[in-house]
């Protein structure tokens, strides 16, 4: 028995040795092939750089409603969100008041167009009259004149029954003017005719404008569109200046984003875009760009660029927001690289830490175009190439062992 745990005893320390030995040369190993660090591969392939940014619908402008007149409203019968037709009412508002004026003005319209009647089938006749009448004294009274001159120079009358002739002679003429006048007057060139179609000019006038007024009580929609904004109720008192209704006109619509001024230098006019609003961010569509404000914004340093949508889908809402790549620049089969293995990317010498024959090595390149956590690599590298993602986890020069990263 003492031999056999004898022999049990030293099985197991030449087995603790063993492991002993075997660690000792793992860990050894370890120690010579240095720490594992995570690498990423130059990879080629298509590369697209863009710009994100997100924004909102917007149409090229908006009409804001109100009204001319100060009322109250009686009637509304739309809601905010419903599409109208220009002409389609609005807003009505009570006209009780202007109705009646409209009835006046149109009454001092019809006066007025009566008294050109007046002249025309009363006092036109009545001065005609009064003209042949006139002018009939005045041959009776110079036939008159003409018999007394006769006789006085037979002797029968006087000197005073003659100057009588005379003088009925003159107030018979001087009755045949003031006859001419007063018919002249009544005619289309006469005074009295003149002002009476003045007289009817202005009532009409006024009457355009009571009428016009009264229209002021029915609000419509001056285009096509969709009603965004609603700030009124029925039995509000409304008064001119005031927002009642915002329509969006139907037509073109726009994409309004703020892009960093930093990217000013790689947007440009016609660049393509693809676009996702937030509510619907599986439904992708088109856009272009057709606006760079020339200006930026000094508290935010952003810039206003619009894009106009080349077919809007259905579901699109004014203000809604969206998100949008726009495509600024395109490579075919060229050279990337996580961003996460640049390092100094921004700075004048970009470097990464590439993994040759097991150790360590600093390379340069020259870097292009950054997007979606890809650099692409215009020089430095080539396919293939194993490089440390992130910070190095030894010191250049190091060797090191290659894990890559599980994705």
């Amino acid at each position: 028995m003492a031999k056999f745990a004898y022999l049990s005893r030293l099985r197991w320390t030449h087995f603790a040795v063993a492991i002993a030995v075997v660690t000792g040369a793992y860990t050894g190993m370890n120690w010579w092939l240095g720490p594992q660090v995570p690498v990423e591969s130059v990879i080629k392939r298509d590369f697209i750089q863009t710009v994100v940014a997100s924004g909102h619908v917007e149409s090229p402008h908006r009409v804001d409603i109100g009204a001319q007149i100060t009322s109250t409203v009686t009637r509304i019968p739309v809601n905010e969100g419903d599409d109208v037709k220009a002409q389609d009412v609005l807003i009505e508002l009570a006209a009780t008041e202007l109705q009646a004026t409209e009835r006046q003005a149109d009454i001092v319209v019809t006066q007025a167009q009566a008294r050109i009647r007046q002249l025309k089938e009363l006092q036109a006749p009545v001065a005609e009259q009064t003209l042949r009448q006139a002018k009939s004294n005045l041959q009776n009274a110079q036939s008159a004149l003409t018999r007394n001159q006769s006789l006085f120079k037979q002797g029968f009358i006087g000197e005073a029954a003659l100057d009588d002739s005379r003088k009925a002679v003159e107030l018979a003429d001087a009755q045949v003017n003031s006859a001419q006048k007063q018919l002249e007057t009544t005619r289309s060139t006469g005074s009295d005719y003149a002002m009476a179609e003045s007289a009817v000019s202005e009532a009409r006038a006024a009457a355009d404008a009571a009428h016009a007024r009264a229209k002021y009580a029915v609000i419509r929609a001056p285009m096509q569109g969709t009603l965004i904004g609603r700030n009124v109720e029925v039995g509000d008192v409304v008064q001119p200046g005031k927002v009642l209704m915002t329509l969006s006109p139907k037509g073109k619509t726009q994409l309004v984003l703020a892009i960093d001024e930093k990217n000013l230098r790689l947007i440009a006019l016609g660049q393509k875009a693809i676009v996702s609003a937030d509510a619907y961010p599986l439904q992708k569509f088109d856009a272009t760009l057709v606006y760079i404000n020339p200006g930026v914004n000094a508290q935010t340093g952003a810039v206003e660029v619009k894009l106009d949508i080349d077919k809007p889908p259905a579901f699109l809402r004014q203000d809604m927001t969206v998100s949008v790549d726009i495509e600024v620049a395109r490579r075919l089969q060229t050279l990337l690289l996580p961003a996460a293995a640049v390092h100094d990317a921004d700075g004048p010498s970009p470097w990464v830490a590439r993994v040759e024959n097991g150790h360590i090595a600093k390379v340069l390149l020259m870097a292009g175009l950054r997007s979606g956590g890809f650099v692409e690599v215009l020089r430095g590298l080539n396919e293939g190439d194993m490089v440390v993602s992130g910070a190095p986890a030894a010191p250049i020069g190091a060797r090191v062992r290659t894990r890559v990263p599980s994705r």
